[in-house]
């Protein structure tokens, strides 16, 4: 499915911008400058890329080695794309970042940051409704904004402020719980038909 919809391309985009969260990841960003841990912009935005690009393309086959089919797995997606819609909207921490941090740039940035289970699970079950072509294309497109925010954190961190990024994390957040819910439903009724 390589057809193009400018509709798709936007849902697609809101999906993966929200799971991605960089506006949500900026103090994280800044943090790690106070603390003298350099990362690479480019290098983290390309890397990133590249591992969800990977799985993309390959992670269905993973799928099919344990015999979970793509609507399955877009249920069980949804289901989580719906906790991390509750932990942006409420505020709470459901999932915990506990992996090794002496690599700034491949740990926490692009593993579990911006190529983490939210992104691999997002982007399959994405390819259950959309085309492929879109959800690339909107995945190169958040990457470009990933690797703007984090080469120009602070100038970012000043436009928006404390209140503007709160907020998108909010908007955001009710944004991926009502594509959770529209995933959930799409696929539970295919699966619930068979």
């Amino acid at each position: 499915m390589w057809t193009f919809n400018l509709q798709d391309f936007f849902s697609a985009f809101i999906v993966m911008f929200a799971i991605i969260d960089v506006t949500g990841s900026l103090p994280i960003f800044l943090s790690l400058k106070e603390k003298h841990k350099t990362f690479s912009p480019w290098k983290a935005s390309l890397y990133s890329l590249l591992i969800l690009l990977g799985f993309f393309f390959v992670g269905e086959g993973i799928l099919r080695l344990f015999s979970v089919d793509i609507s399955s797995f877009a249920v069980a997606g949804s289901v989580v794309l719906f906790v991390i819609g509750c932990e942006m909207t409420f505020g709470v921490e459901i999932f915990k970042m506990d992996g090794p941090s002496n690599n700034a740039t491949m740990i926490p940035i692009i593993f579990p940051l911006l190529a983490g289970p939210g992104a691999f699970t997002a982007l399959l079950s994405l390819k259950a409704e959309y085309s492929s072509l879109v959800i690339i294309l909107a995945l190169i497109l958040n990457m470009l904004i990933v690797y703007a925010v984090m080469r120009y954190v602070h100038l970012v961190e000043k436009i928006l402020g404390a209140g503007g990024i709160y907020v998108l994390r909010k908007f955001f957040g009710v944004i991926v719980l009502a594509i959770a819910v529209k995933l959930f439903m799409g696929n539970i009724s295919n699966l619930l038909s068979i």
